[in-house]
């Protein structure tokens, strides 16, 4: 299997560094070097149909550890990015927590701002490429011992910048004067020396404390990549999740088929009032037409005619043309409510944003958090607001985007 690596730089004037990987003959197929992010759409004639890793500059991916049970909960999970709150600078709206694997009760956590995640996935989106995994680099260079197993420091450089692997969730990125510092300041601080395994010739000035192996490697990108393909994180979790997308035929057949579907069962509605016999099952009918109308459109406070609104409303969707409707996603999510029973109690739908939010009730934590998953294998993306428990019940909000 062939492979793309990308690295991206922290700005779009920084070089960007690609290489071509053949998995089954484990060589380079090609490599090289862009001047600047703005030509990331030369590449697309390398990507092909290969699978594309993106390598994000660990300088810009805060990478901290936390203590949690064995089996933490969801709840608890749920709960990282409160916990970390007074150890990053900004605030936790506008920072992005990804999960990587547990180490015993240690919790790996990557944080990085979502500003900078629509930075990488935009360039990318508008080079006609699409990332299948996001890594943070230093995370991509090999972890390194001694022969009597002590855990050692891999080095090199990449351009400009001095990539440093500490551990198995912990390294340092950047410029050379700035990362030399940083390692002589921890160096100073330990009892035995840091053994750093060089893999790429560094001419890096004496530090106390510090001894340096070298381990020559080949290319940096080469690296790189094995260590990528060798790693299981990724940053692409949650909100920034590849999405599978439908062509525009099939979007706008889905559209058609669900409009119609909700034309017929006003249809058989109308029909039903014709027959007397099947009275009583007619009004349980309209009952629950009304229902699901109001549930659709909370805005309607009273309704005469459901059949005559429930026209108009289809002629409003119609005259918008590809937009989002409020149908189209309650359709699409009705597998979603009926497997995990979550009951929306709310429904407002802002039709400028595509955005869905629910007032939900749920018999557990656990049903709000599958129903979340199920959302989001469906293509949304899906954001949990406040949750409080009541009666014996989870009422929590969901914010629903298309």
């Amino acid at each position: 299997m062939e492979q793309l690596v990308i690295r991206l730089g922290s700005h779009t004037d920084q070089p960007v560094h690609w290489l071509v990987w053949s998995g089954e003959q484990n060589e380079i197929i090609a490599s090289g070097e862009l001047t600047n992010a703005s030509e990331l759409s030369t590449l697309k004639d390398r990507a092909g149909n290969r699978p594309i890793i993106t390598l994000v500059p660990g300088s810009d991916v805060l990478l901290k550890q936390l203590v949690l049970p064995a089996k933490a909960a969801r709840k608890a999970l749920a709960a990282i990015p409160f916990m970390l709150e007074d150890e990053i600078s900004t605030d936790i709206d506008s920072a992005f927590f990804a999960l990587g694997h547990q180490e015993g009760e240690k919790q790996n956590i990557a944080i990085v701002q979502k500003n900078k995640m629509a930075q990488w996935l935009g360039l990318l989106k508008q080079a006609d490429l699409v990332c299948n995994r996001m890594i943070p680099d230093t995370l991509a260079l090999p972890l390194k011992q001694d022969a009597s197993e002590q855990e050692g420091w891999s080095m090199m450089t990449l351009g400009d910048d001095v990539l440093v692997r500490q551990g198995s969730w912990q390294g340092l990125q950047g410029e050379a004067g700035w990362v030399y510092s940083a390692i002589a300041h921890y160096a100073k601080h330990q009892e035995s020396k840091v053994l750093i395994h060089c893999l790429t010739e560094i001419a890096i000035p004496a530090i106390p404390n510090v001894e340096l192996e070298p381990d020559l490697a080949p290319l940096p990108m080469e690296v790189l990549t094995r260590g990528a393909l060798s790693s299981t994180f990724n940053l692409l979790q949650g909100q920034f999740t590849p999405k599978k997308s439908a062509s525009g035929a099939v979007k706008q057949w889905r559209l058609a088929a669900i409009l119609a579907g909700v034309a017929l069962l006003i249809t058989v509605a109308d029909k039903g009032m014709q027959v007397t016999q099947l009275s009583q099952q007619k009004e349980t009918l309209d009952a629950q037409i009304k229902e699901h109308f109001q549930r659709a459109f909370p805005e309607t406070k009273r309704i005469v005619n459901v059949r005559s609104q429930m026209r108009k409303k289809l002629q409003e969707l119609e005259g918008k043309g590809g937009s989002t409707s409020m149908l189209v996603m309650l359709s699409q999510l009705s597998n979603a409510f009926s497997a995990t029973k979550v009951t929306p109690q709310t429904l407002r739908f802002d039709q400028g944003r595509s955005e869905l939010r629910i007032q939900a009730v749920a018999a557990n934590f656990e049903a709000l958090e599958r129903f979340k998953s199920l959302a989001e294998q469906q293509g949304f993306q899906v954001e949990q607001g406040a949750i409080n428990n009541r009666d014996n019940q989870v009422m929590g909000s969901l914010v629903i985007r298309s």
